[in-house]
C-alpha cells in the first residue's frame, strides 16, 4: 500500500498528561508534522477520548475504537493500551484495512502475535511494532563498530541490567498491578529484556543456543499508594547464557527493581583489538534511555567517551519521544517508498519466538551429593 499524502495517525490508548501514549507518540508525531498529523483517539470510554482530544487539541473521529478504525481520514492506527488488549484491538484495525503501529510485544503470546502477522499479510497492509531501540543511533553505532572489524574479533559480549517494574514496590497495583502477572504478556522478559534483545541481535546476529534461568524471588511486592503486600508470580530475576550464530558466547543477567549505586544497564563488548563499555540510566529499558558509549583499544589504559554521530532531521531531543519517533520517520518512508525498513510483524514473531526461548530453556544440571561445599574451621 503507497500513501503520498500526510498520513493521518488514530491513537487508541492516549491520555492527557500521562501514559506512554501522551509522553511518546504525541511528541514524536508532532516532530514528524510534514509527514503525519493525529486525526483521532479512541479510549475505552468515549469521554475519556474527548478529554485527550481536548487536551490535546486534536479533531477528527474521537471515541470509539470502530468508528476510529472505520475512519477514511486514519492510515495508520497506534495500539499503546496496555499488551493484554494488543490482540483483539489491532486485530479490528486489520480488519479494516489499516496499517498499525502497535507497542512490543505485539501479543500476549507467540500465538497471539503470529496470528496478527499472518492477518496483516492478508490485508496487505503495514504493521510495524514498537521495537524502538533497534533505530536508535547509538545501536546504529555499535552495529558498524561490530561488522566494520574495528575491535578484531568479538570474543565474547555481557549484559547486566535493571528492570524497574519488576523490583520490591510497584506505583499501585491499579496501575502496575498487571505487570506482576506473566500471563499478562508483559514481563521482565518480554519488556526490557526483549527491547534489549531486539537491538543485540541486530549488532550480533541470530542466536544459535542459549540456557536460562528464570525465577521469581520476592513472590510479593509492595503497593506504594496502599502499603498492602502484591502477590507477583511474574519473575524478578532472569539470566541466560548461549551463543551468536558467529560463535560469540554472550550472557544477560536483569534483575527486577531500581540499581543500586550503579547503572541500570552495564554492557560490555570484548574485543581482540579493542573492548566496548555500554551504560545507561536510570534503568535497563534501553528503549527509554540514552546510551553512553565508551571504547578502549589495546593500547589505551582507561575507556574514553565516544561521540555517536548526530542524524538529522526533526527527531526530539528526548530519548523516549525520539527513539518512538525514529520508528514513524522508518514508517513513513515504507507507506510511501514500498520499503521495509520499520520493523514489521514478521519481525516480532521472530523476537517472540527469543522470548520464549528464554522462558523455556531452562534445563538445569542438578550436583551430586559429592560436590557439597565444606565450610572450613
Amino acid at each position: 500500500m503507497t500513501v503520498q499524502k500526510k498520513l493521518g495517525v488514530g491513537i487508541i490508548g492516549l491520555q492527557p498528561e500521562h501514559g506512554w501514549a501522551a509522553r511518546a507518540h504525541v511528541p514524536a508525531l508532532r516532530a514528524l508534522s510534514n509527514d503525519f498529523q493525529i486525526v483521532g483517539v479512541a479510549n475505552r470510554s468515549a469521554e475519556s477520548a474527548r478529554r485527550a482530544a481536548s487536551y490535546y487539541d486534536i479533531e477528527g473521529t474521537v471515541g470509539d475504537v470502530d468508528d476510529l478504525v472505520a475512519s477514511s481520514d486514519v492510515d495508520i492506527v497506534t495500539v499503546t493500551v496496555r499488551v493484554p488488549g494488543h490482540f483483539s484491538l489491532v486485530k479490528r484495525a486489520l480488519e479494516a484495512g489499516k496499517n498499525v503501529y502497535c507497542e512490543w510485544p505485539l501479543g500476549r503470546s507467540r500465538a497471539e502475535a503470529e496470528e496478527l502477522a499472518g492477518l496483516a499479510r492478508d490485508r496487505g497492509v503495514l504493521g510495524v511494532i514498537g521495537t524502538q531501540a533497534r533505530v536508535t543511533p547509538a545501536v546504529v553505532y555499535l552495529r558498524n563498530l561490530v561488522s566494520s572489524g574495528q575491535l578484531g574479533t568479538v570474543l565474547s559480549t555481557t549484559i547486566r541490567g535493571w528492570g524497574r517494574g519488576w523490583g520490591a514496590a510497584i506505583e499501585s497495583a491499579a496501575s502496575e498491578g498487571y505487570l506482576l502477572d506473566p500471563d499478562n504478556g508483559a514481563t521482565l522478559v518480554t519488556i526490557p529484556i526483549g527491547h534489549t534483545m531486539s537491538a543485540v541481535r541486530d549488532i550480533f546476529g541470530d542466536i544459535a543456543d542459549l540456557s536460562s534461568l528464570v525465577d521469581s524471588r520476592r513472590g510479593v511486592v509492595r503497593d506504594s499508594a496502599t502499603g498492602e503486600a502484591v502477590p507477583m508470580s511474574a519473575p524478578d530475576e532472569v539470566a541466560f547464557i548461549g551463543h551468536f550464530a558467529s560463535g560469540v558466547p554472550f550472557s544477560v543477567h536483569y534483575r527486577g527493581g531500581v540499581p543500586r549505586d550503579e547503572p541500570g544497564l552495564s554492557w560490555d563488548i570484548q574485543g581482540t583489538e579493542a573492548d566496548v563499555r555500554v551504560t545507561a540510566e536510570p534503568s535497563g529499558h534501553v528503549q527509554m534511555v540514552p546510551l553512553h558509549i565508551q571504547l578502549r583499544t589495546g593500547r589505551e589504559e582507561r575507556f574514553r567517551d565516544v561521540a555517536v554521530p548526530e542524524e538529522p532531521g526533526a527527531i526530539p531531543d528526548d530519548a523516549i519521544a525520539g527513539n518512538v519517533a525514529r520508528l514513524y520517520a522508518r514508517m513513513a518512508g515504507d507507506l510511501r517508498a514500498g520499503t521495509s525498513n520499520a520493523p514489521t510483524f514478521d519481525d516480532a514473531v521472530a523476537l517472540h519466538h527469543v522470548v520464549d526461548a528464554i522462558v523455556g530453556s531452562t534445563t538445569l544440571t542438578r550436583l551430586p551429593a559429592a560436590a557439597a561445599n565444606r565450610l572450613l574451621p
